[in-house]
């Protein structure tokens, strides 16, 4: 499997959360691979430019070299996007732009998503897994 880290995973990596250090090391162990969304890198980024965070910049940026960066570079990933939209528009069950962009890149790719966000649950056939849990 390869991984597409959220924001809030990102987030506790930043802030040294064990579990998560532990399941990366583990995936990593079993030669799976980790990405960074652009859309999460564009969230981290600006709130850490936002706080002066210096040394947290540093840290993300390594990890983002780590791990690699993926971003939303293809036309299949917008129309998921879109149809994800439509779908979810339709129950009147509507998530944020930003989160549909994140998992629609998911699905293009036919990764796993890990999140703790229990929005992206609203999401048909999107393969997520919570390493905070």
């Amino acid at each position: 499997m390869t991984y597409m880290l959220d924001t809030n995973i990102i987030t506790a990596i930043l802030k040294g959360n064990e579990r998560v250090k532990k399941k990366i090391q583990e995936v990593i162990l079993e030669g799976e691979e980790i990405f960074i969304n652009g859309i999460s890198y564009y969230e981290i980024k600006r709130g850490l430019l936002a706080k002066s965070a210096t040394a947290q910049l540093e840290k993300f940026e390594l990890l983002c070299k780590k791990f690699g960066l993926l971003l939303l570079d293809t036309k299949s990933v917008f129309n998921e996007a879109a149809e994800i939209y439509a779908n979810l528009q339709k129950k009147g069950d509507l998530i944020e732009d930003a989160d549909i962009l994140i998992a629609s890149s998911v699905k293009v790719r036919d990764f796993v998503l890990v999140s703790d966000d229990s929005d992206f649950d609203r999401i048909q056939r999107l393969k997520i897994e919570n390493w905070l849990t």
